[in-house]
């Protein structure tokens, strides 16, 4: 093996940074990491190993690795990285640390290995709605994310799609929310995502949703601050089902103003909950800082056991904070959008780089440009890959893993579901439509 090498005087010497290939994306490799099964309507994702791995930020030179992890990474206690460490789990410029008390040099790259647990989605299948040589249009489920974020990397339509249907190099040309069901449109060849872009900026696009709302909404179009129409209604005495036409693409911009009207969407799990106050947000009429409501909506769904259950993360709450003064939609375009907490990005998709969503499931900081490295040989997945339905056979735990020894109940898939769907998606040379859900019918009843 090459000796390591050191400056003069004993200093530690650091390799130059590695040129990282800009045209990565989601391939075999990464697809093979784990598998699915489906248990009680729930699509599930066995555990797996995962390796991330960052460059040194400026902030951190000069401090040490121990000072970083203590300070800046709070979600695991020191005892987890020192156990991490002895168990060669943590590499910097892929040799084990073996002293958390190493100074932190500029260009140091470190790479992290993680047992990582994915909430479960809902079972219901993607849908088909129309694909040719230049676009491929699917009807989204709620629950699952568009791409990797947050906890979710193979729960997401983009690994599905990947793994079930042999579709990859898709191109996103807009975002639903997760808890959003319907129309999701991509393109196939950068061309093509080129073309439909324009017709963006040019506001060429029109989109239709359909929810279902607390209350009677009133019988005449509601325009709010002009971001969103109400066209159409009907209600059941406690509901209303109403149309909405987003007139731009900013993210929850149709669940904040249908909040903002006093009549926010029967389940929505993050706008309609007590923690907004007497008035549920109506009218802007809150009463707390973004840090209160923030820590008021956590603490209310630790109350119902649901943040982990439903799969909500800070990111989530975080927009919910910052949407209090302005109109944020059931979809964003692809711009990103700065979150107030921890400086990341919303997660725009960027074929060029497909781990730069999977942020806040690493230990290591979540405004740092994250990629895959292929799995440490010596860690095997927990438990067998025998592709049998259900968890036997995965009941191994991994000694480290806090999640291997947390017992959590599983959502049931009617948690999983939020009466927001994009039913129609119009362009200057297409339309696509939906069917329209269940929930939404005149004959419903909750």
């Amino acid at each position: 093996p090459p000796k390591k090498r050191r400056r003069a005087g004993g200093e530690r010497y650091v390799p130059p940074p590695r040129k990282l290939n800009p045209g990565v994306s989601f391939g075999a490799e990464h697809f093979a990491e784990t598998s699915y099964y489906f248990e009680g309507g729930l699509r599930k994702v066995r555990p797996y190993y995962f390796d991330f791995r960052t460059y040194c930020k400026g902030r951190w030179v000069g401090r040490s690795l121990l000072h970083v992890f203590g300070t800046e990474f709070r979600a695991q206690p020191l005892s987890y990285y020192r156990a991490a460490a002895r168990a060669g789990r943590l590499r910097l410029n892929e040799e084990p640390v073996r002293d958390l008390d190493i100074v932190l040099k500029n260009n140091d790259f470190l790479r992290n290995t993680v047992h990582r647990h994915e909430p479960p989605v809902t079972a219901q299948p993607i849908r088909i709605l129309a694909e040719d040589e230049e676009e491929e249009v699917v009807d989204k489920p709620s629950s699952l994310p568009v791409h990797p974020c947050g906890r979710f990397r193979h729960n997401t339509v983009i690994f599905i799609l990947g793994k079930e249907h042999g579709l990859r190099e898709l191109h996103t040309l807009h975002r639903l929310d997760r808890m959003t069901s319907g129309v999701l449109m991509f393109a196939k060849t950068a061309a093509v995502s080129k073309r439909i872009d324009e017709q963006v900026r040019q506001r060429q696009l029109e989109k239709e949703y359909v929810c279902r709302v607390v209350g009677e909404f009133p019988e005449h179009e509601v325009v709010c601050e002009e971001p969103i129409l109400v066209v159409s209604y009907t209600y059941n005495g406690s509901s209303s089902v109403v149309r909405c036409l987003p007139r731009t693409g900013r993210t929850h911009q149709i669940r904040v103003h249908l909040q903002f009207l006093g009549h926010p969407i029967l389940n929505d799990p993050i706008y309609n909950m007590e923690a907004w106050g007497p008035d549920r947000g109506k009218g802007g009429r809150i009463g707390k800082t973004d840090e209160e409501l923030l820590k008021a909506l956590v603490e209310e769904h630790r109350s119902k056991q649901s943040l982990e259950v439903l799969g909500i993360g800070e990111e989530d709450l975080n927009s919910a904070g910052e949407s209090k003064d302005c109109g944020n939609s059931g979809d964003c375009t692809k711009s990103a959008e700065a979150d107030p907490v921890n400086g990341s990005s919303c997660p725009a998709e960027d074929e060029k780089d497909p781990e730069r969503n999977d942020v806040a499931a690493c230990p290591l900081n979540s405004d740092t440009n994250l990629e895959t490295l292929d799995k440490d040989k010596e860690l095997s997945l927990c438990g067998n890959q025998d592709g049998q339905a259900g968890e036997k056979g995965w009941e191994e735990k991994d000694p480290l893993c806090v999640e291997c020894r947390t017992s959590r109940r599983d959502p049931s898939p009617k948690e999983l579901v939020m009466f927001l769907h994009a039913l129609r998606y119009k362009g200057a040379d297409f339309e696509y439509c939906s069917s329209m859900p269940e929930w939404a019918m005149e004959d419903w009843q909750e």
